[in-house]
């Protein structure tokens, strides 16, 4: 009876172990995972902050609408526009009407809103001086009497992203070395704790491949299992976020998702493997006082 209890109680702490072993593991793959993610998708954020930009181009007083569109239908050809809006006459007083008030044009005998167009361009053109040459090649019109853009906003844009794109890639190494060395700890001391039984392998003659091979194989599978459930954390993150700001998951796309979830899966697996190898090969040769600090 008392040999039954103490198998149990040894199997009880070692599913304890194992279990608090993966979790904490998975915890810092999600961290990963995470901060994989954002580095992947920090190219398309920063095109779907530029692609949003707008560009005014405001006709001649003179200019109809009908003159207006048509013009709109040769910007649609450029290859550097994206999109296009038309604003007429009309429905630009009524937007200054609501900017300002509504007596605003009571001071002027015919509305002094021109018809206007407003664009927005490939990311790769939100530039100072891609800009520059997008605003020659449009005023070159006749029919265009001015084009405006927020030059100040365009320029922070663009020095922002380019800050915070450094800054990620450096979180990210510094992430990547912190959990290797918080999965590696982890991992040698799930082993560690089985020390004698390595010992115990080595006196009957066992080999050093052959003690490390059982170990390798779990540490495989402690990996895999750390690693999914990782991705799931991960997924159940997603999936509130999306609730909450849908919008921003139109930059998101599937392709870079699952090599995020590759990404988790193979590091879990190889941070596992590889600090059970050096691991194992340092306990098999501890002689049997070592064992006991």
């Amino acid at each position: 009876m008392g040999k039954s209890m103490e198998k149990k109680l040894v199997r009880r702490r070692l599913a304890n172990a194992w279990l608090s072993t993966i979790i904490s593991i998975s915890l810092v793959l999600l961290l990963v995972g995470l901060a994989a993610l954002l580095m992947m998708n920090a190219g398309s954020v920063s095109d779907y902050f530029k692609e949003n930009l707008q560009v005014s181009v405001l006709m001649k007083q003179e200019v109809g609408d009908e003159e207006t569109m048509a013009f709109q239908e040769e910007l649609n050809g450029l290859e550097f526009i994206r999109g296009t809006r038309f604003v007429s006459k009309e429905q630009g007083a009524e937007e200054m009407k609501a900017m300002l008030g509504e007596d605003f044009l009571s001071v002027f005998e015919s509305s002094p809103v021109p018809a206007s167009i407003d664009l927005t361009l490939e990311a790769r053109y939100v530039s100072a001086d891609s800009l520059a040459k997008v605003k020659e090649i449009l005023m070159a019109s006749p029919l265009v009497d001015e084009v405006s853009y927020q030059q100040s906003l365009i320029e922070a844009l663009n020095q922002n992203l380019a800050k915070i794109a450094l800054l990620l890639g450096v979180f990210i190494v510094l992430l990547l070395f912190i959990s290797f060395v918080l999965i590696n700890n982890t991992v040698r001391l799930s082993v560690f704790s089985r020390r004698f039984t390595i010992h115990t392998m080595k006196l009957v003659g066992a080999t050093k491949s052959y003690i490390r091979a059982p170990f390798l194989v779990q540490a495989v599978f402690q990996g895999l299992f750390s690693a999914l459930l990782a991705i799931l954390f991960l997924l159940v993150i997603l999936f509130f976020v999306r609730r909450e700001f849908a919008q921003l998951f139109e930059v998101f796309q599937m392709p870079v998702l699952l090599a995020v979830m590759g990404i988790m899966v193979v590091s879990g697996v190889v941070i596992c493997v590889l600090s059970t190898w050096f691991v194992v090969g340092r306990l098999v040769s501890l002689s049997k006082d070592e064992l006991y600090y």
